[in-house]
C-alpha cells in the first residue's frame, strides 16, 4: 500500500508563488507517472501537470509558462512550483501517483491541499 501526502498550500496574493510537495511512502515497487490535479468549487477535477519516470512533462494550457513540475525519484517526491498565480488558480490541489507492480497498475491519491489566490 502506498500513502500519498501533499503539503505547501496556503493563501497568496495574485502574482505570488507557492511550491507544493507530494511524497509517496510505504511499500513501493515502481512509480510511473506522478500528477497534480486541482478542483475548484463547483468544477470538475482537472489535470494541472504530469511527469513520467523519465521526467517527460506535460501541462494544462492554463498553467503553461507559470507552473513547473519536477520530481525526485530517490525520495518518491513530486513538486509543483507555481508562479504568477491568479485568482482562478484557487482550488484544492491533489497529487496522484501511479505505481506499476508485477500484479498490475495502481493509482493513489493524496488528501489534497488548499491553494487560495486573492486578487
Amino acid at each position: 500500500q502506498v500513502q500519498v501526502v501533499e503539503s505547501g498550500g496556503g493563501l497568496v496574493q495574485a502574482g505570488g508563488s507557492l511550491r507544493l510537495s507530494c511524497a509517496a511512502s510505504g511499500i513501493i515497487y515502481s512509480i510511473n507517472t506522478m500528477d497534480w490535479y486541482r478542483q475548484a468549487p463547483g468544477k470538475q477535477r482537472e489535470l494541472v501537470a504530469a511527469i513520467t519516470s523519465d521526467s517527460t512533462t506535460r501541462y494544462a494550457d492554463s498553467v503553461k509558462g507559470r507552473f513547473t513540475i519536477s520530481r525526485d525519484n530517490a525520495k518518491n517526491t513530486v513538486y509543483l512550483q507555481m508562479n504568477s498565480l491568479k485568482p482562478e488558480d484557487t482550488a484544492v490541489y491533489y497529487c496522484n501517483v501511479i505505481e506499476t507492480t508485477n500484479w498490475g497498475t495502481y493509482d493513489y491519491w493524496g488528501q489534497g491541499t488548499q491553494v487560495t489566490v486573492s486578487s
